[in-house]
This record gives structure tokens, sequence and C-alpha cells, in this order.
């Protein structure tokens, strides 16, 4: 291969933490298992930019039947930002060795305005390891669509059969092997050195 596209959450960066996820509960003052469900359903349209982070929870809100003050939207926005914002520094270290080493990388990343600007000014260290930066926000477009991989894929300027695309989700690595790309799912770094053929 010759290009490697990473995800970022559950792979370079964690997944919403656990503690991060529980204060989301409690400001938002609903039962977990359907503040969850509210959570999730317009996610998707917030990563593509389709939403900022007020319209996100008023949909939210709407979803509960509890609608979010001002107020309260501003302290979710906030929360939730901080749930998604640590990264692995094993992670960082290895795809830094990979840049070091010549490979040609890529980041395709379904991710929020909040959440954007916060890596864009705390984790520049991590995004500047990246040719090629695809954030779903910024292009109004998200995995799984198909257009999220071709627009990365113009960035590298190489042949989907020679690029390996890295994601915790198997439903998006399915999509990006759909196109031609090769596609691992991830589970660990050593797993992944395994099949980058590294030790």
């Amino acid at each position: 291969m010759d290009a490697v596209l990473f995800d970022m959450f559950g792979v370079i960066a964690r997944n919403q933490s656990e503690e991060g996820r529980s204060a989301l509960v409690r400001a938002a003052g609903a039962p977990a298992e359907d503040f969850w469900s509210a959570y999730w359903h317009p996610r998707q349209a917030y990563d593509r930019g389709d939403l900022d982070g007020p319209g996100f929870w008023r949909a939210v809100g709407e979803r509960l039947g509890t609608p979010f003050d001002d107020t309260t939207a501003a302290e979710l926005v906030e929360l939730d930002v901080r749930s998604w914002s640590l990264v692995d520094e094993d992670m960082v270290s290895f795809v830094g060795s990979l840049a070091a080493d010549g490979v040609k990388l890529g980041l395709l990343s379904n991710i929020p305005f909040e959440n954007a600007d916060y890596f864009e000014r705390h984790h520049t260290r991590v995004l500047d390891l990246f040719e090629v930066l695809g954030l779903s926000c910024r292009l109004n477009l998200a995995k799984p669509e198909a257009a999220a991989y071709q627009w990365c894929l113009d960035g590298l300027g190489v042949a989907p059969e020679k690029v390996l695309f890295v994601d915790d989700r198997p439903n998006n690595v399915d999509a990006a092997m759909a196109l031609g790309l090769q596609g691992h799912v991830f589970t660990s770094r050593a797993a992944l050195q395994e099949r980058l053929g590294l030790r």
C-alpha cells in the first residue's frame, strides 16, 4: 500500500470517556437510556455540519421532550467536547513514526464543528501528521458516505487499492472497501502493526 487513511476517534483519539458520558446525562437531567437514544439520533447531521452545537442540543431536547434553555445547551456543548477530547498517546507516537518513515497519511473523521475547533486549538501536533485532513463538518460529508472517502482519495492522489483505511467501526470499513480501498477494523496498535507488516 502507498497510503494509510485513519479514522480519529477510537483509533488515534479516545472514544467518549465514561466520566464525560456520566456528566452529560447528569446535565441533561434525563434517564440514561432515553438520553443516549436522543443523543445519537441527530449525530450524523451534527458530524456533517448540518447542525451546530446549539442546534444539535435543540434536536436532542426535542426528541427527549424536554427542550434545553440556552444556558443548559451551552453547558452540554462544553461537556460534550470535553468528553471526546483525549488522544491515545501510544497511537499518536505510532502514527508519528509512520509519518517520519515517509508514509503518506490521511485522516477522515466524523467530527462536529465544536470538537474540530478544539482539536485545531489543542491537538495541532496530531493533526499536523496528516497530509490530507478530512474533518466531516468542514467537508459537509460524513462516513459512511462514499463522497467522504473520495474526497480523501483525491487529496492523497493514490489509487483506492493502494490505500489502507483504518477505523474502529466495521460499517465504515465496509463502506471504504466497497470503493476499492483496503480495510482494517482497528482493535489495537499491535494488530494494526501486524496488518502493516511491521514489528
